[in-house]
């Protein structure tokens, strides 16, 4: 369920496609009872990341150990009760101890003779099944050892697909070969839509093996041959696990350390109909024409399903690339093409440079198409936009934009990018924002077209996913986590990055408030116990897990703790550190202990904290503080405490953080030399301040990521000072006191009545920061009530919202509007005012809309107003079909998503079901878009209970669009259960997913809107009856 303190903003474009996969249990075979099959393990091959791996294997592990032991004794159990039996049923007179009678002489034995031997019977019974049952070693000389628990046992291995032992039980793979190089060959059949290739790795043993294992994913291998050293090629037998997507080859003597081999794999396979692999894509031209394409999207797990590969991070090589194609088509890979050739069929097959940098699997892109481009020479580098050829006028914003970042990066990291080409590509069908391929970028059409007359606020769209995936060529394509528990290193830094470059190259933009907004949504993220730390270091291997660490903890959560360190170091040492990092480890991996060591080499002063020593206490542990302040005249007592939401009062952790805490206070308290720091390390500690100083605040401009509570003398100063002068706070600090008194009232730390006072300063508040958080707090609260149908408080609600912020509403300008922080705030502030009905909006977008239709869309729509006009036009039926029309005929990304968006806003349930099955039969409306329709849908009355039914019933569908774990499948989780707040609601929802088991019942998502649910009935229980009196 939703968090009404979890802010609802549009949710920025993420680079998040994940592999479709999910692990499922090998057939285990236990080697010792067929020791000559394969060899023993070699003791340097059992894991390559020891920090987060775990083997998957039965009879390993000292758990598995215990549990084997209780299994022994149940089977002991059985054994006896069927001796028991056994003996129970044995004929006595059978038996050579009774005594046999003499003929003729019949005499009854006496009863204590009878018991007597009856006795001896059952005695000697016993012994004889006691002796059977005892080990040999128990009458020699030696004895039987004592058992030694810590010795391994001897390790299983499952069965390949042709019932042969599979020589390797991990879901990682062994250490003992790394790939040097891939040349790889393939031919696309867009008409058929299958594809052949050949792979040839060249590789180095790096420990003495019998086995090569690597992936491979819905591939038929054909035939397989392989080389060491100069020796003639051999043809050899793969083996496969489909469970784990491994094939593996044997060899019956060992593969020597430094020997260089090399194994060549043809194979053959379909197109993906999905969105990962090499998959194929289709859009209708100006004609109506429908046109084919093949794209790649690898990450994090799906470069195994184009060509058999050593599929992890850490396997990084170079690559040379081969595709064939009909004339009609371009290809595009990493490298600049290096020559055509026509073959004898008469297709043509191009060749690409070899990859002069070493870089991982998931990186490596390819495409086939009909596309077109622009292009620019930008320090050595030739930048290119590609689009469908009708879409090319669109291209241009991308093209500087790019232009100008890929400057200011280079300048910025001192490395040059390393390519000597850029390619930017827009793709009709892509499931993420976009990839960060190292020379193929690819994005949605939304995430990179843009008309020039199209309005800032849908520029700054396309500058923040142009940045984020620029800043990944040295962040994630340069240097590369080692394994993905450490995702945030790529992930968190090109998010930094992103907003960083943007207010430097593009300060119009306006990026500032983009970001407070990002924080505030990864502190709600991380608030819950279903968080997990910025750096993993429990296990992350199956895909699932591997698909789940694309999140707002490892986006935002990373972005946010880069840049309170950056505001915390001295001047210079930040780019210093990171100038070093990226130079020592350029072409290599890291670990999160890398970055930390790097930065604290370049430290400055003599006396500092070691970077290291304080940025574990925030990578290494879920959740983040609540810093709680208590003055008594000149003495501040600061007492920090882990931040957790929870609705069964369960015990917080004691984790401890370095707390670098800012504040500035009455004399000084807007400009950035006011800012003041102290480092909280232990759970309390005193600041002294002078006795003249009327109030404090902390965390200034909300650098810092944690929540501050000031108590109730504290809060009350505050909520004076700011009803005196609003200005005496900077725009981002007031929005920071209405997030963390939101957040403290979810806590319980706080009554919504002094929610509600602090709310009252802000009817003179004409700012974007604090309006747009103030609004959005108080819309997750007007949907809860709305979804429980609390009628009476829902009118109340918007009284009180119309009393606060109507005069503001209603002073809002509908034409042209340059400034960007102006339209962020009025598209915020009539979005609410139309969803609310008030009059003088609904009757300015209706009047906008009937304008924009009757002259044939010429007369345009200012782009910050065009989701609030077309949102408020779809609640009528008639105008409902115009926007379909509209929806069908637009040629403008931008404009053609918010049309969805509005098409998705309608309250007719016949539409909603239209919406939804069409979205996930794709075609009209594309499959892409279905977890906007879904998440949109989900804000309203008549949409959240459909909607949550459609997922419920079509689950199966769904995850075969989108893969478990995936963050399209977090986000449709999210919308549909984010706003339940009953008792019936939670255990329906529990229930669904419990009985999903391997199609989704163990995902992080699950449990995170369980816990949401939980928190909403929480906080309802407590804050209705406030409402009640308050509103």
């Amino acid at each position: 369920m939703e968090d009404p303190f979890d802010s609802e903003r549009a949710s920025l474009p993420r680079n998040m496609i994940e592999n479709s996969m999910f692990e499922e249990e090998p057939d285990v075979v236990d080697l010792a009872k067929d020791s000559t099959a394969f060899p023993a393990l070699e003791p340097d091959e059992v894991v390559y990341e020891p920090r987060s791996s775990r083997l998957l294997v039965r009879g390993l592990g000292e758990n598995d150990l215990d549990d084997e032991e209780e299994d022994y004794e149940s089977s002991a159990r059985l054994l006896g009760m069927s001796f028991i039996n056994r003996s129970s049923t044995h004929n006595p007179s059978s038996s050579p101890y009774n005594r046999q009678a003499p003929p003729r002489l019949c005499s009854c034995p006496s009863a204590r003779m009878l018991v007597v031997g009856v006795f001896i019977l059952v005695l000697v019974a016993s012994m004889a099944m006691a002796l059977y049952f005892l080990p040999g070693c128990t009458f020699t000389k030696a004895g039987c050892g004592k058992a030694n628990s810590s010795t391994p046992m001897e390790p299983s291995y499952p069965n390949s697909t042709n019932g042969e032992l599979f020589p390797w039980n991990e879901i990682r793979l062994p250490a003992s070969v790394r790939p040097v190089n891939y040349d790889l060959s393939l031919t696309p059949n867009l008409t058929s839509m299958t594809f052949t290739g050949r792979t040839v790795i060249n590789m180095t043993i790096l420990h003495d093996t019998k086995r090569i294992v690597l992936h491979s994913s819905e591939l038929i291998i054909t035939k397989a041959t392989f080389q060491v050293g100069e020796d003639k090629s051999v043809e050899v037998k793969v083996l496969e696990y489909k469970p784990w997507q491994q094939i593996a080859v044997s060899f019956l003597e060992d593969l020597k350390v430094g020997q260089v081999c090399v194994l060549t794999l043809d194979y053959a396979a379909n197109l993906s109909h999905t969105y990962d692999g090499f998959y194929n894509s289709s859009y209708n031209d100006k004609t109506g024409a429908k046109r084919v394409l093949a794209a790649t999207q690898f990450e994090p797990q799906a470069a195994r399903k184009a060509f058999p590969c050593f599929d992890e991070p850490a396997f990084k090589a170079t690559f040379l690339v081969r595709i064939t194609r009909e004339p009609g088509y371009i290809t595009l890979s990493n490298m600049p093409q290096a020559k055509t050739t026509t073959l004898p069929s008469g297709l043509l097959e191009d060749e690409f440079e070899q990859t002069g940098v070493n870089m991982s699997t998931y990186l490596v892109a390819f495409i086939v198409a009909n596309f077109t481009s622009i292009t620019r020479n930008v320090s050595n580098t030739l930048v290119s936009v590609y689009s469908v050829p009708e879409k090319k006028e669109h291209t241009h914003y991308a093209l500087d934009t790019a232009s100008t970042l890929l400057h200011f990066y280079n300048t910025f990291f001192h490395i040059d990018y390393p390519l000597r080409k850029l390619d930017l590509v827009a793709i009709p069908d892509f499931l993420a924002g976009a990839m960060e391929n190292w020379g193929l970028i690819t994005f949605r059409e939304t995430s990179l077209l843009v008309g020039n007359q199209s309005s800032p606020l849908d520029k700054q769209l396309i500058a923040n996913v142009v940045a984020h995936e620029l800043a990944h060529q040295w962040f994630g394509n340069l240097v590369t986590m080692r394994w993905w528990n450490d995702l945030w290193l790529n992930e968190g830094f090109a998010t930094y990055w992103q907003y960083t470059s943007l207010m430097t190259e593009f300060p119009q933009l306006d990026l500032g408030n983009v970001f407070l907004g990002v924080r505030f949504k990864a502190l709600a993220k991380d608030s819950l116990n279903s968080s997990h730390p910025v750096s993993v270091s429990s296990q992350v291997t199956t895909p699932e897990q591997v698909s789940e660490m694309f999140d707002s903890v490892t986006y935002e959560k990373g972005a946010s703790l880069l840049l309170m360190l950056k505001t915390t170091l001295p001047d210079g040492q930040f780019r210093k550190g990171l100038i070093k990092y990226l130079d020592k480890y350029r072409g290599s991996n890291t670990v999160t202990e890398d970055l930390w060591n790097s930065l604290t080499q370049a430290q400055m002063l003599p006396q500092q904290e070691s970077v290291s020593d304080m940025m574990r206490t925030w990578t290494l542990q879920n959740g983040f503080p609540l810093v709680t302040v208590s003055r008594k005249g000149g003495h501040v007592t600061l007492t920090q405490e882990h931040f957790l939401l929870s609705a069964d009062n369960a015990t917080h952790t004691s984790n401890l953080w370095h707390i670098p805490v800012t504040y500035v206070n009455d004399s000084c308290s807007s400009a950035p030399s006011c800012r003041q720091i102290f480092t909280l390390r232990n759970k309390t500690a005193t600041l002294n301040v002078s006795d003249s100083v009327k109030w404090l605040k902390f965390n200034y401009m909300n650098t810092g990521f944690y929540i501050v509570h000031y108590g109730d003398e504290g809060w009350a100063t505050l909520i004076d000072a700011l009803k005196t002068d609003i200005n005496t706070l900077t725009p981002h600090d007031r929005a920071s006191l209405i997030h963390n008194i939101f957040a403290l009232s979810r806590l319980g730390r706080v009554s919504f009545r002094q929610v509600l006072n602090l709310l009252d300063y802000a009817t003179n508040e004409t700012e974007t920061a604090p309006l747009t958080e103030a609004l959005s707090q108080l819309s997750s609260v007007y949907r809860l009530l709305d979804k429980r149908q609390e009628q009476r408080l829902v009118a109340r609600m918007k009284v009180y919202i119309w009393g606060h912020f109507g005069q503001l509403m209603d002073s809002q300008d509908w034409g042209e509007e340059e400034s960007v922080s102006k339209q962020e705030l009025r598209s915020v502030l009539l979005e609410m005012a139309c969803s609310l009905g008030r009059q003088n909006c609904t009757d300015q977008a209706t009047a906008l809309f009937d304008q924009w239709t009757n002259s044939n869309q010429t007369k345009p729509i200012p782009g910050d107003l065009q989701r609030v006009v077309f949102s408020t036009a779809a609640q009528s039926d008639l105008r409902w079909l115009s926007l379909m029309e509209a929806y069908s005929s637009t040629t403008y990304d931008s404009e053609k998503r918010k049309i969805l968006q509005a098409l998705a806003s309608t309250q007719d349930p016949q539409s909603i079901v239209w919406i939804l099955s069409t979205g996930l039969e794709g075609g009209i409306i594309q499959t892409q878009e279905l977890p906007l329709v879904i998440s949109t849908m989900s804000d309203g009355f008549a949409g959240h209970l459909l909607v949550w039914d459609f997922v419920k019933e079509n689950w199966d569908r769904i995850i075969e669009k989108f893969p478990v774990g995936s963050y399209p499948i977090q986000s449709i989780i999210k919308s549909t259960t984010s706003q339940f707040s009953t008792q019936t609601h939670l255990e329906e929802v529990q229930g669904f997913f419990s009985n999903l088991k391997e199609r989704g019942s163990q995902m992080r998502s699950v449990q995170e809107a369980l816990e949401t649910i939980r928190l909403n009935q929480l906080w309802m229980d407590r804050n209705l009856p406030t409402l009640r009196i308050w509103l």
